[in-house]
Parts: structure tokens; sequence; C-alpha cells
């Protein structure tokens, strides 16, 4: 143990200023690795991965992200514990999931563990799960919710949440579980009751579940991330991961809709298309500009690649045994958002707030890297659409989650319309949702 220690310490040293080294150099620009044709330049490999932590420093007194030209944000509530994802129900009710990973049994030490978790107790994720969903009320209208309960307690790492008719479902870490609600409710007394187990297990590498309904209401649709970056951990590990899983309401019973994903997020109906789209974070490694996250239609029995191959038919190297066969089958994503950003939030501008232009296009959250340097995401964007697909450069919407000196005082997750149209956006280390509107309509909904 002492030897560990020592080692570990040793490692925390010296893995900054190697990755530093090993990856100042830029390979491609920011804006390269975004679109649906991204510059995808060759890989990189190390021993050390890169480590490049914006270490906490929360949002002072008063103070909120930039909106972009034309735009305004205010606080629509703070004081939360980790708000990953927001959910809006049909009164205008806001629900927050305050939520962060399970407790991960003891496997031992290794390098490649510690640099992990040091990133992320440094990025703000180390904090015990609240296991909480919150139900914020703005009964005034004025784009700040004065009242706050809480919905539903005792929840295992809650994530996706969806209503279907008088069914809440909420995708904990686990399993997909039911409560009954009815319109007004502001808390949620009764047990859950569960209908579908979803992939776990004592690993559980990316533990997010998120969760969404068919058009017609009789399925459900649930994201599931992989158990490793490149399936280190064995295939057996990966067993319907990396996939969304299509789940059957009446009956429980799933299968899987679409894999090769590797982390899939923030699952929603294209307005235009009616097809199912999702944001991915994609594998980790391979330096700077790769590879790059992604948001995508998913097409029913599609592979999108992970992790024998990225982007289409790029095969990556480092996974054996290598698998011709499914590279040959594996689809290019429809739009790249950027390395190591990860893009966790995808909402469809369905409202008819914001100016017409961007009637049909995608708000996303990105979280923002830990392994890039210089650091990449740490924002929400907005990608425009033309007849159902992305058109166009992607528009900043909120920036300045990063201070002047590289901390981070916040950093946005979920994406959400509310009633009426502005945008909500989850901040799980500045513990807010921000609220975003055009400039003119800021002051009243």
């Amino acid at each position: 143990m002492r030897k560990h220690l020592l080692l570990a310490v040793s490692v925390g040293a010296l893995a900054l200023p190697l990755a530093a080294c090993n990856d100042a150099k830029e390979t491609a620009t920011v804006a390269q690795t975004y679109g649906p044709s991204p510059t995808l330049p060759p890989p990189e490999h190390s021993w050390i991965p890169t480590v490049a932590i914006a270490s906490v420093n929360r949002w002072p007194d008063g103070a909120k992200p930039s909106a972009a030209n034309g735009m305004a944000v205010n606080a629509f509530a703070t004081g939360l514990d980790h708000p990953r994802t927001v959910y809006v129900l049909p009164n205008g009710d806001v629900l927050v999931a305050e939520s962060n990973a399970p407790p991960k049994p003891d496997s031992g030490f290794s390098i490649k563990g510690f640099i992990y978790g040091l990133a992320q107790s440094r990025a703000g994720a180390g904090v015990p799960s609240a296991n909480r969903i919150m139900l914020l009320r703005d009964a005034d209208g004025d784009g700040v919710a004065e009242t706050r309960s809480a919905f539903i307690s005792n929840l295992n790492s809650p994530f996706g949440m969806v209503l279907v008719g008088k069914d809440f479902y909420v995708a904990n870490a686990d399993a997909i579980v039911k409560f009954p609600y009815r319109e007004g409710d502001t808390k949620i007394s009764a047990p859950g009751v569960k209908l579908a187990d979803l992939p776990a297990g004592p690993l559980n590498h990316h533990w997010t579940k998120d969760l969404t309904a068919g058009p017609d209401g009789t399925k459900l649709y649930a994201t599931v991330g992989s158990n490793s970056n490149i399936g280190e951990n064995g295939m057996e590990a990966e067993k319907d991961r990396a996939a969304v899983l299509e789940v059957d309401r009446a009956s429980g019973q799933w299968r899987v809709f679409a894999s090769g994903l590797r982390n899939p997020n923030g699952p929603a109906w294209n307005p235009k298309t009616g097809e199912l789209w999702v944001v991915v974070n994609e594998r980790d490694e391979l330096g700077n500009d790769l590879v790059p996250d992604y948001m995508t239609s998913v097409k029913d029995g599609a592979f999108y690649g992970w992790p024998y191959s990225y982007f289409g038919d790029r095969v990556d190297t480092r996974v054996e045994p290598r698998r011709p066969d499914m590279v040959q089958k594996a689809m290019s994503p429809d739009y790249a958002l950027g390395a190591h950003t990860a893009s966790l939030g995808l909402a469809f501008n369905t409202g008819n707030l914001f100016p017409q232009e961007m009637e049909g296009g995608a708000f996303i959250g990105q979280h923002g890297s830990w392994n890039r340097k210089p650091r990449a995401g740490y924002k929400v964007i907005f990608v425009p659409f033309k007849d159902g697909k992305p058109s166009g450069t992607p528009q900043d919407v909120l920036t300045g989650f990063l201070n002047d000196k590289g901390e981070a005082q916040g950093r946005p997750v979920g994406v959400r319309l509310d009633k009426q149209g502005a945008l909500l956006v989850a901040d799980d280390v500045g513990n807010t949702i921000w609220r975003v509107t055009p400039a003119a309509k800021s002051a009243s909904r």
C-alpha cells in the first residue's frame, strides 16, 4: 500500500508536465474538429495520458456565463447539489436530477485509474451523489424559480427522466423505475416500480443512463455508455453497452436499438425527420484532436464503430483482436462536435421564442475536456439545421465557464427547452440552472 501511495504521488507530480510537453503542439484547429467532415490527424500515442484539469473555483456572487450577442442569461435556480439533467413537465414545472456516479468498489491501484480519479476530483466530479430529483416552480413567470421541493428522493444516481401519460420514468445507474404522477404534484412518495434492469454491475464505467420516450409512447429509449475507453476490460464487460436500448413499456423487455456508440447521451427526436438523435463522447488517448465527439441520428440496427473504428472505417489499432467485419459495417456519424468536448446535452429548438433561423436546430451542452491542451468545450453551442440535417458552423450560446485563470466556475451538462421555449442549462459545478432567452425577451415570458 505504501509503495502504491509513493508511486501515485510521483505519477501525480509528473503527469501534468510530461503531458504538457507531449501535447503542447496543436495538430488541428478546434474549428476543424467540428462539422460533417472533420479533420482527423494521425493518432498519437503516449503511456501517460494528457491531463489538463480545470480545477474548480465556483461563480462569485452575482457572476454568470456570457451569453451570445442577442441573447440574455439569468439564474433560474441556484444552490443545487450537482445538477446534471433537466426535464420540463407539461404544466411548466422543471425537474432537476441532482446526481453523481455511484460508489465504486476498490479494484486495486493503477496509474491510469489514479490519474483519472485525480482529474475527476479536481474537476468537481468527486462529490457524493444526492440521488434526488428536485422540482423547481416559477409560478409568477419572471424566469426565476421561487419554490423548490424534493420531488423524488433515495434514487440511485438518476440521470434520464421522461413522463408518459401518468407514468414518470427515471433512469437510474442500474435500472428504469416508474412512479405515478398527477399534474401539479410537488412530491412523489409512492415507491418506484422497476420496469427494467439496465447494464450496470460493479464497474459501470459510464454510469449515466439517459432516457426519452418514443413518439407513440409505447417504447422508451435508454442510452448506455461503455465500460472502458477502448474495450480494455474485455468485450464481455461491454455486453449491451455503448448502445441505445429500446425498452417496451408494457413488458419491460428491451433490445439493442443501435450500438458502437461509446458514451451516448441526450436522446432527442429530430422535429423535421422524426429520427432519434444522440450526442456521443468518443475515445481518449489518441491526441489532442482525436477522436471528435459527435452528434448523430441513430438508425435501428446500425453500428457506429466503437471500439474497433471511429468515424466510419478508421481503425483503432490499439484494439485487439481486430474486427474487420465490424469496421466494414460501421456508419459515420452526422456531425463532429470537437475532440474531448464531453458533449452531454442535446435539445432541439422546437419552440418559437428564438429567431426563426434557429428553428429546428440543436442546443448542445459541452461539459468540457479534462485531457486536452488547450482545453475544449466548457460551453453551450447551437448547431443550425436545414431539412433535418446539420447545416453550417456551430454558434456559441453560453461561454465564460472558465475564468481568466483557466479555473472552472461552472460546467454545462443537460439542456432542455422550458414551456415558453427558453433554454435551460444544468451547471453541475456551479450548482445552478441557467435560463437563456433572446435579449429582448429576457425580462418576461
